[in-house]
């Protein structure tokens, strides 16, 4: 009877755990969410989460989206010659950077380098009891530590997403350009004329998206880490692993809802 009973306890006890994160994420977001409307605001907390988000991660998603779109016209560029539709690299090029790969891409790229940043600052300001001082102060710390981030990446991931686009398809430009023999006029009047609206509205929400996820899963493995240094490391490698699995599943479920037939 133990080796029945005793998976379906471990079974039982992870569920709960998930199930009990899952609740406790929620009303972190909701939190979060309702603090942005409500005064005081904090300016200065705001814009230097903006320069940080923002302006601090042009050059790494700069780097990242150049380089995949050039890897992405030599890659459709092989696979169409052997049906001998070259032509198409524009076409699928574009909408491959701005639909998928642009905003997933700068997604990643914000998990890596604004969540891990997030969580270690906050998980270190709990460990060194600053959070305690900002109550002693009367500051509530969603409204003074939380609601600043999460509102300045889902205001500016939109537009590291749009920059990241355009870098992205300027580097399959300069491939197809410069190494596979396409007409520089011919090549952005395919890309001009196959792009759609809906492709743009969409990449820019899911990276509003990707951006909230991102800064909340930061804020919440901060605000709830351990104690100590150990603490600390563990709040910024599952804040980056938790943002990274749930920003390809936002990913998903937003591509179902925009481009499903």
């Amino acid at each position: 009877m133990k080796l029945i009973v005793a998976p379906l306890n471990a079974i039982g006890r992870s569920t709960l755990g998930m199930l009990t994160s899952f609740g406790e994420v929620v009303l972190f977001v909701w939190g979060a969410l309702s603090h942005i409307f409500r005064p005081p605001f904090y300016g200065r907390e705001f814009l230097s989460a903006l320069f940080n988000i923002g302006w601090l991660s042009l050059p790494v998603v700069g780097m990242t989206a150049i380089f995949t779109g050039g890897a992405l016209a030599l890659q459709i560029y092989d696979g169409s010659s052997r049906f001998s539709v070259e032509s198409v690299v524009p076409q699928i090029v574009a909408i491959g950077m701005v639909r998928e790969l642009g905003p997933v891409l700068v997604g990643l790229m914000v998990a890596a380098r604004v969540t891990s940043s997030i969580a270690a600052e906050i998980a270190t300001m709990k460990v060194t009891e600053q959070i305690d001082a900002l109550v002693t102060l009367s500051t509530h710390p969603m409204k003074y530590l939380v609601a600043p981030r999460v509102m300045a990446a889902i205001l500016v991931v939109p537009a590291l997403v749009g920059i990241g686009d355009i870098i992205g398809i300027y580097g399959g430009f300069l491939v197809a350009t410069e190494t596979l023999g396409f007409n520089p006029a011919t090549y952005i009047r395919n890309t001009a004329d196959f792009l759609q609206v809906n492709d743009v509205v969409s990449s820019l929400v899911k990276g509003s998206v990707f951006g909230g996820i991102a800064a909340v899963m930061g804020c919440y493995a901060g605000m709830h880490s351990g104690r100590g240094a150990q603490g600390v490391g563990r709040a910024t490698k599952s804040s980056v692993q938790a943002a990274a699995v749930m920003i390809l599943a936002a990913n998903f479920l937003l591509t179902s809802l925009f481009f499903a037939s």
